[in-house]
Parts: C-alpha cells; structure tokens; sequence
C-alpha cells in the first residue's frame, strides 16, 4: 500500500466510532420493513451482468477527521448489506481513494462492492498515476475506471481498454461533470467499445436526456447518474424547495417514503439509466437512499407527473 494519511491508529479510532454511526439509521423496524420490498437491479449492456439501482458516490470522503472517518465506514460496511454495491470515486476527490481502500481492508468487504475510480480531470494523467489508484484502493482489479472531464482521452482510453483485456479492469467508461461537454462525451462513444458513462442527471437537470441518455441506450452503454439531488452545488436549494412540502399521495403506490426517494427513483426510472450514486457520509442517509432500490418504479405516465409536480413548486 502506498502511505497516506490515514494511520492504523486512525482506523482504531474509526471502528470504536462506528458503533456511533451505526446508531444514526432508523430504527429495525422501518429497515426491515423496507428490505421486505423487492431489490431493483438493472443490467450492464455490455456484459448482462445486474447491479443494484443505488449505489454511493465519495466526494466527500477525502478526509482523516476521525468522526467523519467513522460514518464513512459504517456507509461501507452498511451498503451491501441494504442491498447496494456501487461506490464511486476519482483521483480528484482529494484522498478518498485512500480512504476507501483503507476502510474496506479493515472490514474486509471488497468482494461485495462493485468499486468504480476516474482520472484527474485537469493536467497530465500517466500510467504510473493509474498503477497509483491500484495501489490507494489495495485492489489488483478495479471494476470500472473512467477518464474524467475528457483530459486526454485519446491517449487513455486505449491503455484502459488495454487494462481491460488483461483482466486487470472490468470496465471502461468516460465521465463528465459538464453539460457543455456532452459534444465530447456523444464523440467518445461513437468511437470507443464503453462500459460506462457518468453524467448529472436529476428532476432539476434533465439535460442529458435529450440526446445523452438515448445515444447510451441505442449504443448498449450502461450509465452512471451523479449528483442526483439537483446539482453539483444545488443539493440544499433542492431540499430546501421541498422543505415544506408535503410528498403527493400517488408517492406511496411506487413505494416513495422521502423526497430523497422521490428524486432517486426519479432518476433510475429512467430506461437508460443504469446506476444513481448519490453522495453521502452518513449512515442513515444512505439507508433512505438505498430505499429507492426496493419496490417500485414510476412508469412513463408517472415520471411525466413527477415532472410536473415538481415544475410547478
């Protein structure tokens, strides 16, 4: 493993603080009530393989803060066992590679996850930065690793699909965190043999569904939504809308207890979406979260509803 900042005595610290975290998610009985529904999986095109609905994207988990350190691996440790598997990081999230890597060698959980890296998004991007990422995460195989903000495609793609038929990376994908680079994004996949994109797709940002989302669907591309909640920034203001507005009535027939549920089965309804990995440190966060993996789904009558209802707030 490569040193970071994250010590054994941290991770000490983590695990007598996790019984903490821990103690954040509702009560038995609201989860068990919700792990009674039927999990919601969605197919890789590329290889058939299902993956969960719901998985958990890491912004924030760059940190050595030992509290916060705690919630990080009680998510970890917790998302599999409410029926997730998707974590999401990159090279820019600070050290949350590390982190992530430190965190599971302790639990011991990998082979549950299905775990997801990108490049740097800006400067020159090496091999020996990728072997880099092997090494932070204490993984011989990553399962998807994705070139970022387009920062030198060309040059990476090849190598990654080189990684790939070594058995070395499952999966090859792009990433974007632009809508105005979606010209790019709409390129890479009419040259390349991607796995994956990674878009933002929300109720408040629908974008890509004008031609992203069905360019992915005609070409068997599996695809990753970010930032599910309204944003890269606009997560509060996206709650903060809805703050004193109560969920409508017709929420609860597609199993809808929450506005995060609300917006989250928004998102995966979608045909072409594949995966929403909304980002959170905290336990029972991620609980309601991976409450829109269970149940069902809105229709295509029911997310043009959605739609409007949440136009009209």
């Amino acid at each position: 493993m490569i040193n970071t900042p994250i010590s054994r005595r941290k991770l000490l610290e983590m695990a007598a603080l996790t019984a903490a975290g821990a103690a954040l998610l509702p009560a038995g009985g609201a989860v068990a009530g919700r792990q009674a529904l039927p999990l919601i999986t969605k197919p890789i095109p590329s290889s058939g393989e299902t993956l969960p609905v719901i998985g958990v994207g890491t912004n924030q988990f760059g940190t050595d803060e030992p509290e916060t350190l705690a919630r990080i691996r009680a998510v970890l440790e917790q998302l599999p066992k409410l029926g997730g598997n998707v974590v999401d990081t990159a090279q820019a999230y600070g050290n949350s590679e590390a982190v992530i890597g430190r965190v599971l060698e302790d639990i011991g959980n990998r082979d549950q996850l299905f775990l997801a890296t990108k490049t740097a998004s800006r400067g020159g991007v090496t091999m020996t930065d990728i072997e880099a990422a092997f090494e932070r995460l204490g993984s011989r195989q990553i399962d998807l690793l994705q070139v970022h903000n387009f920062n030198q495609t060309d040059e990476l793609l090849p190598k990654f699909l080189q990684l790939k038929s070594e058995g070395r990376v499952r999966y090859v994908g792009c990433s974007t965190s632009s809508d105005r680079q979606y010209a790019d994004l709409k390129a890479a996949m009419a040259r390349y043999p991607l796995d994956f994109i990674q878009v933002d797709y929300s109720i408040d940002n629908r974008t890509a569904a004008e031609d992203i989302l069905p360019m992915a669907a005609d070409n068997g591309i599996a695809v990753l939504g970010n930032v599910p909640f309204g944003g890269r920034r606009n997560a509060a203001s996206t709650f903060a809308r809805v703050a004193e507005v109560q969920l409508p009535a017709w929420a609860a027939p597609i199993d809808v207890s929450s506005w995060a549920q609300f917006f989250l089965k928004y998102v995966v309804s979608h045909p072409a979406i594949t995966v929403s990995i909304p980002g959170t440190t905290k336990p029972h966060h991620l609980e309601d979260n991976l409450g829109a993996a269970r149940g069902r789904l809105p229709d295509a009558q029911m997310r043009r509803e959605m739609e409007r209802y949440w136009d009209e707030i």
